[in-house]
């Protein structure tokens, strides 16, 4: 259900409030350190970003994929790593629980998942799993009234302050997914340690790390729905997920374009501002047009979500689309800037790293594809 327009309105102007005065200038010192502020994780906790998707019953905010997307938007228009603090809980890291959860486990969870008192993370990817993601080789055998887990999950975000993890393990002998099934994994349990974070590209304060199992021993209590599930629940959470990453792509797009329209206004050669020469014109009219697009595609494709259709394809083409967008946007706009932008100083370097990532996780663009092709062959067009 919809929040009243008055009080939506009011989240959203806060939220626009919180990244130019708050965040963007913390921008730099994110990138130096690697990490995000301690003050900043707690005023993310008073606004409510870390329950957007959490139903009101359980302390969230109770968005709908509508309006988080419109969050996400306004929060792409700084360093994705801010909004990764909060992503997980959001997005891969709750959705399996708000999916598939039983009312015990959302009763035990979701309150404290939804305050940001427990970080969460999602650990699918493996050293020798990341598109093929049915390929899970992390196994779960019963052993009375636990599972004992064993294997390694790899590039898992919010593991180093991750409290509950979403793990995909084997339980059958199954090939492919329809061996997969779905556990909440607390962190201190034993036989469960954390690597140290991986040194990135980008997304700097958005750390990764490994999240080992060895025999680690969770509850039967603790799978999510039945022996078998769990690739398709994973397949879902990754459905919403990428649509809330496309509504991120389009605010970092726009950020970008902001950016540009305001330094080639103030810059000048051949004795007048660069933003009057045509060729820069259309650099900005490309990116433009292209955020534009992917804009209408996300929020029509939230709609539809809302809606209760099946998004399958409709989502892959969305982050397709976006993800691809907002890098050849990047890309324009270090070509503005010129020598600047390949200069930390103002920015656009960070971001042009930043946003190589979405091309991908929470699926390739390749994986999108074939997400795509596949459903337009069975949908006959």
């Amino acid at each position: 259900m919809a929040l009243d327009p008055e009080i939506f309105d009011t989240l959203i102007d806060t939220i626009r409030r919180f990244v130019s005065e708050r965040l963007r200038p913390l921008e730099g010192e994110v990138e130096a350190a690697d990490a995000i502020p301690d003050a900043i994780v707690e005023e993310m906790r008073g606004l409510g970003l870390f329950g957007l998707s959490i139903a009101e019953e359980y302390g969230g905010l109770g968005l709908t994929m509508v309006e988080e997307c419109k969050v996400a938007i306004e929060l792409g228009r700084t360093t994705p790593a801010f909004r990764s603090t909060f992503g997980t809980n959001v997005g891969i890291g709750s959705q399996g629980l708000v999916m598939a959860g039983s009312p015990a486990q959302k009763a035990e969870w979701l309150p404290r998942i939804a305050s940001g008192e427990v970080i969460t993370s999602f650990a699918l990817t493996e050293p020798d799993v990341g598109s093929d993601s049915g390929a899970v080789k992390t196994r779960a055998v019963r052993d009375g009234d636990v599972y004992r887990l064993s294997g390694t999950k790899r590039f898992i975000t919010n593991a180093d302050k991750a409290q509950l993890f979403t793990v995909m393990a084997r339980t059958g002998d199954e090939p492919g997914g329809r061996g997969v099934s779905a556990f909440l994994v607390p962190r201190d349990l034993p036989g469960l340690s954390i690597g140290e974070p991986e040194k990135k590209m980008g997304q700097k304060g958005a750390r990764v790390a490994d999240v080992v199992f060895d025999d680690t021993p969770v509850p039967v209590a603790n799978r999510l729905g039945e022996e078998g599930q769990g690739f398709k629940i994973a397949m879902q959470v990754l459905d919403r997920g990428r649509l809330h990453i496309s509504a991120v792509c389009v605010g970092v797009a726009e950020r970008l374009i902001a950016d540009c329209v305001a330094y080639a206004s103030e810059r000048k050669q051949f004795g007048k501002p660069i933003a009057e020469h045509q060729l820069i014109q259309a650099l900005i009219a490309d990116s433009k047009t292209e955020a534009m697009a992917a804009r209408a595609l996300m929020l029509e494709t939230a709609a539809r979500k809302d809606a209760g259709e099946n998004t399958t394809m409709e989502a892959a083409a969305t982050k397709y689309f976006a993800s691809e967008m907002v890098g050849r946007v990047a890309d324009r706009a270090v070509q503005i800037f010129g020598g600047a932008g390949y200069i930390a100083d103002y920015g656009i370097e960070r971001l042009y790293r930043d946003v190589r990532l979405f091309r991908i996780y929470e699926g390739t663009s390749q994986i999108q594809q074939l997400i795509i092709a596949r459903e337009v062959l069975k949908r006959g067009g």
